[in-house]
């Protein structure tokens, strides 16, 4: 009986992990990591129905600065920045007649605008969520904001009154609550200003750092990606200084804001790692006698063409060929996260351990793995604080004290 019971209590649960796709066993992707450093940081958050990953990403890296220089935990309000970006991104895209891009996105340069522009408050403060919800959801605010200004759009031809700014900030007001505009923390009065004017950060501390090839080296450039709504600049270094700066960040205890492609196949956020193998061709099999491959669509033969049961063979990343990806849209901007550490697999192969904002219900409770060769073919920027860059780099950029 008592191994029966136990045949059935495996088999339960057995059926509940396949009944759930978050759940993977560790056993079955074939990586063994090992955390060779890993900087002191604040805990996994959770982005939920946002593309807010930028504000989530460098607020927390901001958090992990705060904790490094005072050894205290603070959540920064993540609502506070995106009603202001949300606002801010609207005006601009109306002086703009709608050309350029409003939506969720954004990049890690904007929480430094904010922050230097507005303040900052505690999340405990301003959540910028309503009507009871726990987590984060724009998308309908989203939609809606988008549908106004489409509305406001329509009439650039005409003389605009000031009632559309009002309009917009009742919409963000009924959706993510009115911004404090002081606020009594831990027995203590402030205003934003004064609250980020507390806290030991100062945005000249940082700089974004971008690596390619049709701007010069060594010198700011704006990045164009439609994310980047306030034309800011990057400081531009070769990929493998990029790779060099996060190694000394992190060597020196130091967190780094990361912004990638995370798009490609080999992304498998929830087993836990991030590669670039080497392409493999598979044969076209239709007509042939293996019912299995004729059966399959292309998405199924492309999964079964990436499935990877452990370290395997990594791209060459170029200058070049980093370049290419991103000439030709093979590499987007698409999420931001932060860099917390550095490991390597059974093989002795070098990851980076990326801290996600898409809560702890993966294999490595938010974090996941991602290869040298990954980090330099699909990196779009960097955050860090200047301290962190090598004195040879920071002196080829001009930034060195």
């Amino acid at each position: 009986m008592k191994y029966l019971l136990l045949s059935l209590l495996a088999m339960s649960l057995t059926l509940n992990a396949s009944a759930d796709d978050k759940v993977v066993n560790p056993d079955s992707t074939g990586f063994k990591f090992t955390d060779i450093k890993v900087v002191k940081h604040t805990g996994v958050k959770d982005q939920h129905k946002s593309g807010t990953c930028w504000c989530y990403s460098t607020n927390s890296f901001f958090e992990d600065e705060i904790l490094r220089k005072t050894g205290k935990e603070i959540h920064l309000s993540e609502g506070f920045v995106v009603y202001h970006c949300y606002y801010d991104k609207a005006v601009k895209y109306v002086r703009m007649d709608g050309t350029i891009n409003f939506a969720e996105g954004g990049a890690a340069d904007d929480v430094s605008y904010v922050w230097d522009k507005y303040g900052m408050v505690p999340n405990d403060v301003y959540t910028g969520m309503t009507n009871g919800d726990k987590k984060f959801n724009t998308s309908e605010l989203t939609d809606i904001l988008s549908s106004y200004l489409g509305v406001v759009k329509k009439q650039h031809l005409k003389k605009l009154t000031p009632s559309w700014m009002a309009g917009f900030k009742g919409i963000l007001d009924a959706y993510m609550g009115p911004l404090p505009e002081k606020f009594t923390w831990q027995g203590k009065e402030y205003t934003p200003k004064s609250f980020a004017e507390s806290l030991p950060i100062k945005m000249d501390d940082y700089i974004a750092i971008a690596s390619f090839t049709h701007h010069p080296f060594y010198k700011p450039f704006m990045l164009e990606v439609a994310d980047n709504w306030q034309w800011a600049s990057y400081q531009n270094v070769k990929i493998d200084e990029l790779v060099e700066i996060v190694n000394n960040a992190i060597d020196k205890g130091y967190t780094v804001a990361w912004g990638a492609d995370v798009s490609e196949p080999c992304f498998k956020w929830r087993k836990g790692y991030a590669v670039l193998p080497v392409d493999k061709d598979v044969p076209d099999l239709k007509g042939s006698d293996m019912d299995r491959w004729t059966k399959l669509s292309d998405k199924d033969r492309e999964s079964e063409k990436w499935d990877i049961k452990g370290p395997v063979p990594e791209q060459v990343v170029t200058q070049e060929s980093r370049q290419l990806m991103f000439d030709n849209k093979e590499t987007t901007d698409d999420h931001g996260m932060v860099i917390v550490g550095k490991a390597v697999d059974q093989n002795g192969n070098k990851y980076f351990k990326v801290q996600n904002s898409w809560d702890t219900n993966q294999l490595y409770n938010g974090y996941f793995y991602v290869s040298e060769a990954y980090f330099k073919a699909k990196t779009m920027d960097i955050l860090v604080n200047k301290a962190a860059v090598p004195t040879k780099i920071a002196q080829e950029m001009g930034i060195a004290k």
